[in-house]
């Protein structure tokens, strides 16, 4: 089912995706804020069962320490479907580069997926680097990464969000950011992006699902990645709000 337009909802709840044969949800300011789950959020996952799929730009979380997480929360999603753009971006990297040296700006828990890959995390000399949202970027990481990519290493970002809605509402640095002072020191910086508003991960998601782009719904809170991704791809799109805009009712988008 293809809906005319975007819907825009305030929050998400059961049945409001009843009607398509696969749910791709982005994570957060729709499914959680922080480490808290949002207003009727558990309630829309189990209605949608196992054609909820999470597709996120999350750079720090593997699926599986995604999953680990989100049950906590009372979700029961399994890292099978689950697709995040720094994990993505690895495995990507893998298939191109087997065996690749690599610069690491990313979480541990990527450095871990990247020597389980067969890639090896190096500080120079790199064929290739990766710029996720590393919780310890700073000035020594930057000028590491600017030395990389001085001797000639590919640039891959995981995703270009400049931030991501916090827990107490106010913005959360993300890997876009980090970019913004990457470029500042290299404007004529080159680089490919896996995650959102690319189509790549909800392709896949849509491929693991064995559905069309017309079965799909995309549920997101960022006209700017998650909605260009799913009017590139062809898939309907579910706005959801951040708590400050929400006004009352869904309504139909321009």
């Amino acid at each position: 089912m293809q809906a005319a337009g975007p819907l825009t909802v305030t929050r998400l709840e059961g049945g409001l995706a009843d009607a398509y044969a696969a749910v791709l949800c982005d994570l957060d300011g729709c499914l959680v804020s922080g480490a808290t789950a949002l207003p009727g959020a558990v309630d829309f996952a189990r209605s949608c069962g196992p054609r909820l799929w999470i597709v996120s730009n999350n750079s720090s979380d593997t699926a599986a320490s995604l999953s680990d997480r989100l049950a906590t929360l009372g979700f029961d999603i399994p890292p099978e479907r689950i697709l995040l753009a720094g994990e993505q971006a690895l495995r990507d990297i893998a298939d191109r580069r087997p065996g690749a040296r690599i610069y690491l700006a990313a979480s541990g828990r990527l450095e871990a997926l990247a020597r389980s890959l067969g890639l090896s995390p190096v500080t120079l000399m790199a064929d290739v680097a990766l710029l996720a949202r590393d919780p310890d970027f700073g000035l020594v990481r930057l000028s590491q990464l600017v030395r990389v990519l001085a001797g000639g290493a590919e640039l891959v970002v995981a995703n270009p969000d400049l931030v991501h809605p916090g827990a107490d509402g106010l913005p959360e640095p993300e890997t876009g950011a980090l970019l913004a002072s990457l470029a500042a020191c290299w404007p004529d910086l080159t680089y490919q992006t896996v995650g959102k508003p690319q189509t790549a991960l909800l392709s896949e998601a849509m491929r693991r699902a064995g559905v069309e782009a017309a079965e799909a719904l995309f549920v997101g809170d960022n006209p700017l990645t998650d909605g260009i991704a799913a009017q590139r791809a062809g898939i309907a799109f579910l706005h959801v709000l951040p708590p400050v805009l929400a006004a009352p009712g869904p309504t139909k988008g321009d």
